[in-house]
């Protein structure tokens, strides 16, 4: 069922909702939280159907929210889909003048309540999430910083204004990777002296694997840059010789030792809807990534050229072992 209501107001949203529920007769909500999409008018397709996939994993209340023409005269317009996309409801706010501006008390009355909120920015996300007003309102914040412009000032910004529950896809997007690499070191396996990260330039997942790497190996990592797509390659000196995974075509990586065969292991590069169904099923602080945030601008980070967007982490004192064991209860708790 879809209702469209034109210079509206929350009241009567909140009313087309029920009575369109009532029709439909599932009166209870059922809702496990609130998904507040902040988007564009040009963005908004391919993110509202990325949040109702996820909605089918997480039953849920989608609110799009895109402000448009700040200088017009205030005016709310809506667009109401129950029972089509999912489990779940689907509210696309469009918001004109100032009313654009206190987006935060509009959504305010249309909380699902007593569940947690999420707030996801899929394009350009605000420098401070945590004091954004949609921000404000939410547990979880997450951001993509490769949709941003200039991701090494986003991703700088990020670390800046960290608080528990922020999170961004770049980090999300190496969850095959992390526990490929959790899997490699989790048998015996020679001291790792140094490793080294390709990735196409401006890519933060690059960036995050170096970081993790870095903290948990407890070796220096390098972070250079290839052709793409995403992450090419993550290499290790070892005392025996070469650990290395490659995967240059987006679907399919090979994990090559030195004195052994090579293996070939599925690692496909997953949408956003994938993406946004695993950080909904976590909505406790993700402190590994936190930490691996903190390390990408700390101290312990030089850049070999500024221009060619390399740069080296010195390494930690964190047992490989313990990092082997580490990484795959992470990603044994999502």
């Amino acid at each position: 069922m879809t209702i469209d209501l034109t210079d509206t107001s929350t009241g009567a949203i909140y009313e087309a909702l029920t009575e369109a529920r009532r029709r439909l007769g599932g009166a209870a909500l059922g809702m496990v939280l609130t998904l507040i999409v902040e988007t564009t008018e040009a963005a908004q397709y391919d993110a509202m159907r990325a949040a109702n996939q996820a909605g089918r994993e997480h039953p849920c209340r989608v609110l799009g929210v895109i402000t448009r023409r700040p200088n017009a005269e205030s005016r709310l317009d809506a667009e109401i889909r129950v029972g089509e996309t999912g489990p779940g409801e689907t509210i696309l706010l469009r918001m004109y003048g100032a009313v654009g501006q206190h987006a935060d008390s509009v959504l305010a009355p249309l909380l699902v309540p007593d569940v947690p909120v999420v707030t996801w920015w899929p394009g350009q996300a605000p420098e401070v999430p945590s004091q954004s007003p949609l921000g404000a309102l939410a547990q979880r914040r997450v951001t993509d910083s490769a949709a941003g412009d200039g991701v090494q000032r986003v991703l700088a910004n990020l670390a800046a204004s960290y608080k528990p529950g922020d999170t961004d896809f770049g980090w999300t997007r190496l969850t095959p990777w992390r526990t490929l690499l959790a899997a490699t070191f989790d048998v015996p396996h020679p001291p790792v002296a140094r490793a080294e990260v390709l990735a196409e330039r401006d890519n933060p997942s690059g960036d995050f694997l170096a970081a993790w790497l870095s903290l948990r190996l407890g070796v220096p990592v390098r972070r250079a840059v290839s052709a793409g797509p995403g992450i090419t390659d993550v290499r290790f000196d070892t005392a025996n010789g070469k650990i290395a995974i490659s995967r240059h075509d987006g679907r399919t990586a090979t994990l090559s030792k030195t004195g052994e065969p090579d293996r070939r292991v599925a690692l496909h590069r997953r949408d956003q809807s994938e993406l946004l169904a695993e950080e909904l099923r976590r909505l406790d602080p993700d402190e590994v990534y936190a930490e691996s945030l903190a390390w990408l601008f700390s101290d312990a980070r030089t850049d070999d050229d500024h221009e060619a967007d390399t740069f080296t982490l010195i390494g930690t004192t964190i047992p490989v072992g313990a990092a082997g064991a580490e990484a795959e209860q992470e990603i044994a708790d999502q």
